[in-house]
């Protein structure tokens, strides 16, 4: 599968956050990964929907949504109309609702004509979004806990990446995309991708490179 770089703007600049989305298109990314968070689900607070909205002009890029939100529900509509093409949300979130939370906001995410993706934590195993799978276009395996950037990859992660890539092919999703966040630098890369994911998120290590074109192409390779 192509390997898709998709840099955290959490880690540019926000003053001036038209420029770095415009100049990771021009560096070869594939998709801008937008940290969404709120206070509540993680401890800091990030952008909300104005955000999306506002870079959705500057770049043709698919906007990645990653809500690390609680109630991720009542967000959907505002994430949806201002242009985010895949909106994610968390298994944990959800699951503190009901038991039907998690399926019900990705459908409802679907219904605006959005792609969607579900997210696990490091410490909670990839079976318990396995019910969703067919419903999802993305799964993101979380390599660090949320909230922080420029955290350390924990390796444990990488056997979760197998299991999720080969449940997908398992049910006739072998082209799902499985995209990890968290501590993705050149030098494990490519032990990320050969585990099964084929989007990564990379934050820091994007946005401190000296040559970011340089960067991202290692990543891909």
């Amino acid at each position: 599968m192509q390997t898709k770089i998709a840099p955290s703007i959490l880690s540019a600049d926000f003053s001036a956050m038209g420029e770095a989305v415009k100049k990771l298109e021009k560096c070869g990314a594939d998709l801008i990964h937008c940290d969404v968070m709120d206070g509540t689900f993680v401890e800091p607070i990030t952008f909300g929907g104005q955000m999306i909205k506002n870079i959705r002009p500057l770049t043709k890029l698919p906007l990645d949504a990653h809500l690390m939100i609680a109630h991720p529900k009542t967000q959907i509509k505002f994430f949806a109309e201002a242009g985010a093409d895949i909106i994610t949300v968390h298994y944990k979130a959800c699951a503190e609702i009901s038991e039907t939370y998690l399926k019900e906001t990705l459908e409802l995410i679907k219904s605006y004509g959005v792609k969607c993706g579900a997210v696990v934590n490091p410490d909670v195993p990839v079976e318990k979004i396995y019910d969703v799978f067919p419903l999802c276009d993305m799964v993101l395996l979380m390599s660090v806990y949320p909230g922080y950037g420029g955290q350390k990859f924990i390796p444990e992660v990488l056997e979760k990446v197998k299991k999720a890539r080969a449940y997908a092919i398992k049910i006739g999703k072998a082209d799902m995309d499985i995209e990890i966040d968290g501590g993705v630098t050149e030098e494990n890369a490519a032990q990320i991708r050969a585990a099964g994911a084929n989007v990564l998120v990379a934050g820091s290590t994007v946005f401190k490179a000296q040559n970011m074109t340089a960067t991202i192409a290692n990543l891909k390779k």
